[in-house]
Order: C-alpha cells, then structure tokens, then sequence
C-alpha cells in the first residue's frame, strides 16, 4: 500500500499557495531600526509651503535629519528640496533621529504635563460636589475603531 502514495518531497509550497493580495505601498517607507536611535518624520512643509519654524523647533529639540547615505534601503525618487538635498525627504517630511533617552525623557515630561491638567480639572470638577448629590467621578475611557463595537 505503501508503494501508491506520492512522494512527499515532490510536492511543494508554490503549488498548494495562494495567489498574494496586491496591497497599497505605505506613503512613507519604513526604516531599519538602528540601536540607541528613535526615528520620526519631521513637517518641512506643507502643501508646497516650507515650514522653517517647525524644522528648527524640531532641531532644537535634538532631532537630527538623518542623511540618505545611511538609508539605503529608501528609494528617493527625486530630490525636494536643495536646502535638505542630503537628506530623506519624502511628501514635505524629513526623517529625523534622537537617542532613545531624548525621547523617553521627552515623553515623560509631556506624560506628567499632561496628568497634573487631569488633576487640575478634576479638582476644579469635584469642588462642586455635593453630598446630598454627589458628581459622578468615574474614570473610565474606551477607544474603538470601525463601526464601534
């Protein structure tokens, strides 16, 4: 019985596959991580506009653009700007690095900013309590996506 069976070794993945969906690039290519280093795309300008003053916000607050020699892997079709010429530019953003530190700090500091306003407008909320009638104090969020299940 052992003799009308196929040879496993004959069959192979691409016969059984399916066919792959066609899939819509990503507007902006993804990057090789690099250890220590967190990128971010920076707005140079929009809708043709250049944005100085949100690139120099961006450098003072130690992103650094990261230049196209390091990124192989990103395929510049032409080049925007002569200003960033050395750089990845794509669709009026800059891709931009920091040490992960930076960034950490960066987010802790945004992070505390934003619980002392939480704080802030709950205490304000609560002043209005009243036994009699208490104020639901409650905190409790959901986010949902699509048709909101």
């Amino acid at each position: 019985m052992a003799e009308n069976r196929q040879n496993r070794e004959l069959e192979t993945r691409e016969k059984t596959a399916r066919k792959r969906a066609w899939n819509r690039p990503d507007v902006l290519p993804t990057i090789t991580p690099e250890p220590g280093w967190e990128h971010h795309w920076v707005r140079v300008a929009t809708r043709g506009q250049p944005d100085p003053m949100n690139v120099s916000l961006k450098l003072r607050e130690g992103w650094e653009p990261v230049k196209a020699a390091d990124h192989p892997e990103v395929f510049l079709a032409n080049i925007e700007s002569d200003r960033f010429k050395d750089n990845i530019v794509i669709g009026g953003l800059m891709l931009c690095r920091a040490p992960v530190e930076m960034v950490e700090d960066r987010t802790e500091h945004y992070q505390q900013q934003t619980e002392a306003q939480i704080r802030s407008v709950d205490n304000n909320f609560m002043r209005e309590n009243d036994p009699r009638m208490p104020l639901f104090a409650e905190r409790k969020t959901k986010v949902t996506f699509g048709r909101g299940q």
